[in-house]
């Protein structure tokens, strides 16, 4: 993929320049890439409890304070509320809007959670040689809803959501030991092969993303995605939180070693 935005800092000040929208897969390589929730701070603490109880779908990279839309430890400039390329906002459950910048929306008890995302392991999956089509194709890939639950904390429950890439035979080895590393970007798969294990009926039908169909000598591999925080937002009551728009990830500072174990 070719792009100007090359470091995280051209893509947060392209994106709250709203220069660029879309997806950031492939940009800024080398850096930590983190999925997005914003929700009143009465909720936070189970939130996170929730994602610590179910870490290989929501690593918590960090926690803001309370009507603080900075994260330092993930970059000294970070303003959740402008540099990501875009946000969906949600009320009473349900998806009201995409929007570019959501300090209109910001309320003084806004916690921002900031959770690990797959894209930080393409980087290194790239250096191991291994082929990413989804990168040539310039999309994030498709991911699904599952049937399996996650590990319920308050009002927080709920599917687990499982993102999908289709990979060679020949590297399954490969990308499970290189992805395994990265506990803090979902680690190692859930699953490979059959989607009917995990209650997916037809992979040519995403819940979100892309449709990305395995070639003859590939085999679908399952991850725990981030988006799993969604699916609980979206029926935990809460009348307003705010989410990254799928793909469209908030870019650190931090390097992608940091996440590995």
């Amino acid at each position: 993929m070719v792009t100007p935005y090359v470091t995280p800092r051209d893509v947060r000040r392209a994106a709250w320049q709203e220069r660029f929208t879309g997806l950031t897969t492939g940009l800024a390589p080398g850096y930590v890439q983190a999925n997005l929730a914003i929700l009143p701070a009465a909720d936070a603490t189970d939130f996170v409890a929730f994602c610590n109880a179910n870490a290989q779908s929501c690593p918590v990279l960090a926690v803001g304070k309370p009507g603080d839309p900075c994260l330092a430890e993930l970059g000294a400039d970070i303003d959740v509320r402008t540099d990501l390329p875009g946000y969906w906002v949600y009320r009473d459950g349900k998806r009201a809007e995409t929007v570019k910048d959501i300090s209109p929306l910001w309320q003084g008890d806004h916690v921002a959670v900031a959770i690990g995302c797959w894209f930080s392991m393409e980087d290194a999956l790239s250096r191991a040689g291994v082929r990413l089509r989804h990168l040539e194709l310039g999309i994030q890939g498709p991911i699904f809803r599952t049937t399996r639950e996650t590990v319920p904390v308050g009002r927080f429950g709920g599917p687990l959501v499982v993102s999908m890439r289709p990979f060679a035979v020949a590297a399954v080895d490969t990308v499970t030991e290189v992805t395994r590393r990265f506990v803090r970007s979902h680690g190692a798969p859930l699953h490979v092969g059959d989607p009917a294990a995990l209650g997916i009926s037809d992979i040519g039908k995403p819940d979100f993303g892309e449709v990305l169909m395995p070639l003859p000598n590939e085999v679908p591999i399952y991850w725990g995605c981030g988006l799993t925080a969604l699916a609980v937002l979206e029926r935990s009551g809460i009348p307003l939180f705010i989410t990254h728009a799928a793909g469209s990830m908030l870019i650190t500072d931090l390097r992608n070693e940091a996440l590995e174990a």
